[in-house]
């Protein structure tokens, strides 16, 4: 079966310009757009396969069109509800079956949503997909395994990993500027912040626990 790789626009900022760019370069097999992320599918041109949220925060103009146009790809939820809508679409593209996941919107100045999305993460790699939070200056994906990053292929310039679990034991950086050695990153301090990778690749490797992966650039 062909793997599904989703895409997911919702309501957190999204630089127009550089999501332009990133949609040029990329594929993927089905787009899920969460409430007011539609309204950066209609500027872009974007078509969503789906459309999910409460549509507390689109206008009436904009979800009046695709209501016209397309009811059947429209999931109404109450605005009263547990999840957030990053959340219902991440659960969608999990029904799906999707192995890869990339979230355009999942950042910006609501800070708590942003740390609410980051809990998302884990609810990806549970259900074994590889979920990417994507913008103009960061990759985010949460890892359980070793990770090998290409420094070609890097996104930006900087790598950080920051713990999720309170412990993140035997971590061992080969490649990087600052490298480690079967090292204990425990949570409440920045050890692992704004590191560079300096060979052709560098990898990341512990036994135990969960690592959040920041790929930055200024």
């Amino acid at each position: 079966m062909k793997s599904i790789k989703t895409l997911i626009i919702t309501g957190g900022a999204i630089d127009e310009a550089f999501a332009g760019d990133y949609l040029q370069k990329q594929k993927f097999n089905f787009i899920i757009a969460a409430d007011a992320g539609l309204i950066f599918c209609q500027k872009a041109g974007v078509e969503p396969d789906l459309i999910v949220g409460d549509f507390d925060s689109v206008s009436c103009e904009v979800l009046s069109e695709y209501e016209r146009t397309c009811p059947h790809k429209i999931v109404r939820y109450p605005s009263q509800k547990d999840e957030t809508d990053t959340e219902l679409a991440l659960h969608e593209a999990l029904k799906r079956d999707s192995k890869e996941i990339t979230v355009l919107g999942a950042t910006g100045t609501r800070l708590d949503h942003v740390l609410g999305n980051i809990q998302l993460l884990k609810a990806a790699l549970d259900a074994g997909a590889v979920c990417y939070f994507v913008d103009a200056n960061n990759r985010i994906r949460m890892i359980d395994s070793p990770l090998v990053l290409k420094k070609d292929e890097q996104f930006g310039t900087y790598v950080s990993l920051i713990p999720f679990t309170p412990l993140v034991e035997g971590l061992t950086l080969t490649g990087f500027a600052y490298g480690l050695e079967h090292f204990c990153l425990a949570s409440g301090n920045g050890r692992c912040v704004s590191n560079e990778i300096t060979e052709k690749q560098a990898e990341i490797t512990f036994t135990s626990g969960l690592l959040i992966v920041i790929e930055s650039r200024d």
